[in-house]
């Protein structure tokens, strides 16, 4: 079989989902491509599979004739569903939400997807994300559902051997945007810093994914909390490098500490757990497949900075749960997200539909 997947840019966690899942399907003899939209920064990184990247409706007519594509899988973008059509697209469609942010947006977003939906779609995939979930059987009832986790490759992504920084780090990856909620990890690191000296905070974005305001207003607080000589910014650091990231924060002492307010199924937390950094996040729905409170990593409440020190201490301090964590959750990774389950999930929709 041939899959086709569909979404806007290569960068984030859709990029590296894809990545990953090209290859993992090998496993059931599904071959699959990508077609995005536009470019993005996660074209540096390597690929052994087709990847297209155009909006241009000649070009894209062109690789589905050539492909002849048993079912397309479109990540978030439902109004594609008339354009492939209208391009002579005759296959299997299938929506994906791997998350909007907000769940008000997802619930606007889904409504709004509704007559698309009903009108082309042959099943509807989440990465058992709760309130996508609820918002799939609340809103199309008809329309067969698949929820079932991401696949990782623990054997190509993992924890690297190197020498650590003096210091501990704790870490940040994301966009500069509202929902990933970065101001709150640089009052998190501020006022951890007060208990831990020698703090550093180490913070990786994409740089080509922000609103100048909110840029000019990240910079604006860091300079009010005084961070500035504690903070390093690394923006489009490629993926193959990101184990040693996350392997050097984990043996420094330190975690990767997720902020945000709403989340589908994050890849860099799954990417950090592999590499044994400890995880500090909010409960930010779609991480509830990867953490176990005080199992895989640590929960703290959304705008409780408090609670979120108290727990980044606890992480950093107590040894004996530190270590347990490291553990549990790069062994919950590699079973719960495992690319031959993956693999035999996904042939299992095709198959159904």
């Amino acid at each position: 079989m041939k899959v086709l997947f569909v979404y806007y840019t290569p960068s984030g966690g859709v990029e590296t989902l894809n990545r990953q899942r090209c290859r993992a399907l090998r496993l059931a003899g599904i071959e699959a491509h990508c077609l995005y939209y536009t470019w993005g920064s996660g074209m540096q990184n390597s690929v052994d599979f087709p990847i297209y990247v155009t909006k241009n409706d000649i070009a894209i007519k062109h690789y589905l004739d050539a492909n002849n594509y048993d079912a397309i899988v479109v990540t978030t973008d439902h109004v594609s569903f008339c354009r492939l059509r209208m391009l002579g697209y005759t296959g299997k469609l299938i929506l994906e939400i791997q998350g909007y942010g907000p769940k008000e947006v997802a619930r606007a977003q889904l409504t709004s997807a509704v007559s698309y939906v009903n009108a082309f779609a042959s099943g509807l995939l989440n990465p058992c994300t709760p309130h996508i979930a609820s918002l799939f059987a609340e809103l199309y009832p008809h329309i067969p559902q698949f929820n079932f986790n991401n696949c990782f490759d623990t054997t190509t992504f993992s924890y690297v051997s190197a020498i650590p920084p003096e210091y501990p780090v704790i870490a940040w990856l994301g966009r500069i945007e509202d929902n990933k909620n970065w101001r709150e990890f640089l009052y998190i690191g501020y006022y951890l810093s007060q208990y831990v000296p020698n703090l550093r905070l180490w913070m990786f974005e994409d740089n080509q994914l922000s609103q100048p305001a909110e840029r000019e207003q990240f910079y604006q607080l860091i300079q009010e909390l005084g961070l500035g000589d504690r903070l390093s910014i690394r923006s489009n650091v490629p993926n193959a490098e990101m184990p040693y990231y996350f392997s050097v924060i984990g043996d420094s002492g330190g975690f990767l500490c997720s902020t945000s307010k709403v989340e589908g199924a994050p890849y860099a937390i799954l990417e950090a757990m592999s590499c044994r950094c400890p995880v500090l996040t909010t409960d930010s729905d779609g991480v509830s497949t990867s953490i176990f409170h005080n199992y895989t990593g640590k929960f703290y409440t959304l705008g409780n900075i408090e609670n979120a020190v108290n727990e980044g201490l606890q992480l950093m301090q107590e040894q004996g749960l530190r270590e347990q964590i490291r553990a549990s959750a790069m062994s919950h990774v590699q079973q719960a997200f495992n690319p031959h389950m993956y693999a035999a999930n996904f042939s299992n929709m095709l198959h159904s539909i």
